[in-house]
């Protein structure tokens, strides 16, 4: 299971969010910001999948080069089998890493290490069964805009749960005249028995009430069913 990373992974501004943070911190009577609060969801027909999270400077605020701290949780809900009776598996995961984050105007590159917790829970007609697997996770996210109104965002992680998971995801985008950016993406996830591919558009930057949303659809692959549709969003919020 991937999650977004919406994900939202590390929960990245765009360029005018980052102008922002700078000319906060030029006024002094303003405090920087050093919180991002972000959230995520997921669906398709056999899965949905929710998470929400925080990154926080660990002195300072997000527009400067600096140590963060990366919090995040979330679970799902899928079908545990393909055939009939399908039956039903509940996860839960949490993420606890810290890392760096170097910055140069509105570029990011962000490289963190830390804890990474699964418990599953399987509902089946017969019995029920729960399991707990702890692991270590290594996660890297960069955005950047190497042209003016072009985006670049690229996040992943490798994790040691069920041995060892990957999985990544590359967006590029262009800004529109409504005020965000938007373009394609490529999603990949692998573990030692699963595997899964996507392709979409995504629609990323879009402010509403304060908040900074994404969303994105397209077409999806796994190695244990047939294509078909996703659908995700996810949200970001500067403190």
């Amino acid at each position: 299971m991937a999650g977004l990373a919406i994900i939202a992974a590390a929960a990245p501004c765009d360029a005018a969010s980052a102008e922002e943070d700078d000319d906060e911190n030029e006024d002094s009577s303003y405090s920087p910001i050093s919180t991002v609060i972000f959230g995520s969801m997921e669906a398709g027909p056999a899965k949905t999948f929710a998470a929400f999270g925080m990154k926080r400077a660990v002195r300072g605020g997000l527009a400067g080069s600096g140590f963060r701290l990366l919090l995040k949780a979330g679970g799902s809900r899928e079908e545990t089998r393909r055939r009939r009776p399908h039956g039903t598996t509940y996860k839960t995961e949490a993420q606890s890493m810290l890392g760096y984050e170097w910055r140069v105007g509105s570029t990011f590159f962000a490289l963190y290490v830390g804890s990474d917790t699964e418990t599953e829970q399987r509902m089946g007609p017969f019995c029920s069964c729960v399991t707990t697997r702890y692991g270590a996770r290594l996660q890297a996210d960069l955005w950047m805009t190497p042209a003016e109104g072009v985006m670049l965002q690229a996040t992943g992680y490798a994790s040691t749960l069920d041995g060892n998971r990957l999985w990544g995801r590359v967006a590029t985008g262009w800004w529109m005249p409504a005020r965000f950016y938007l373009g394609p993406e490529i999603e990949a996830y692998r573990d030692h028995d699963y595997s899964k591919l996507r392709l979409g558009l995504h629609l990323t930057g879009l402010r509403l009430f304060g908040v900074e949303w994404r969303l994105s659809g397209g077409w999806q692959r796994t190695s244990d069913r047939p294509s078909e549709a996703y659908g995700t969003f996810g949200l970001h919020w500067l403190r």
